[in-house]
């Protein structure tokens, strides 16, 4: 082994601080203290499946730059959609929401007429969409600043 390498660490992982990326060394703010409870989202189908340059082949080969060309798409970012919704400023909270949990805990007839739940905290795993969406609106701070 290499003097370099402190003894018995190949292959060892760790879950101390010096192994992990602290929420006050990053630019996100993900809501949670520990970057342990973020959790992880894995997209829905491999990347880059039928790709140039998945064979050895192709890797020797090398791509030409009319296939590189040919891949390039424009940004989705600079088209402007002229029949896109304007959202109202007043209908968006800055700080979002945990897992939202109805009086009953969810279980049983709900006898509630109107939908009532509360915040109970960020979960340990990735936020469901729905949760994701949902965003607290201080009445008094945001609609001000947002006026």
């Amino acid at each position: 082994m290499p003097d370099s390498t402190p003894e018995g660490s190949e292959g060892e992982y760790s879950l101390d601080e010096e192994d992990q990326l602290q929420p006050e060394d990053t630019l996100v703010d993900r809501g949670v203290d520990d970057v342990l409870d973020e959790g992880y989202s894995p997209p829905e189908k491999p990347l880059g499946l039928d790709a140039f340059g998945t064979t050895a082949a192709e890797q020797r080969e090398g791509e030409t730059l009319d296939q590189r060309l040919a891949e390039e798409e424009p940004d989705p970012a600079f088209e402007e959609d002229d029949n896109a919704e304007i959202l109202d400023d007043n209908e968006v909270g800055r700080q979002r929401s945990g897992r939202l949990l109805a009086e009953d805990e969810g279980v049983g007839e709900d006898e509630e007429k109107d939908l009532v739940a509360s915040d109970i905290g960020i979960d340990g795993g990735a936020a469901s969409a729905e949760e994701a969406a949902v965003h607290i609106v201080d009445e008094e701070s945001d609609l001000d600043e947002l006026s």
